[in-house]
């Protein structure tokens, strides 16, 4: 059984690594676009769309989520069906 702060913590993981998944995805440097802001790096998004990209990641993270509960609240994988590997006797 999955407790709510268990769910919580599984949706949080999901959600960032789907961010760090997501961020860099179609962003273009300044120096790609041939504007450098002074004081900042050419390597520095020219539009990061950080509103876009949080609703992205909101969705896919909440369809892994979504897929992750129910294998976990209708058991289709226990832990008795992952092989663990046996360890040797201890003497």
């Amino acid at each position: 059984m999955m407790t709510i702060t268990g769910a919580m913590v599984i949706y949080a993981m999901a959600w960032f690594m789907c961010l760090f998944i997501i961020l860099p995805l179609s962003i273009k440097s300044q120096d790609e676009h041939g504007e450098v802001v002074p004081g900042t790096p050419a390597s520095a998004p020219e539009v990061p769309r950080l509103k876009r990209k949080f609703i992205q990641t909101t969705i896919v993270a909440t369809a892994i989520w979504v897929t992750v509960m129910v294998i976990v609240v209708f058991e289709v994988v226990s832990l008795s069906d992952l092989p663990f590997p046996q360890l040797p006797d201890r003497q």
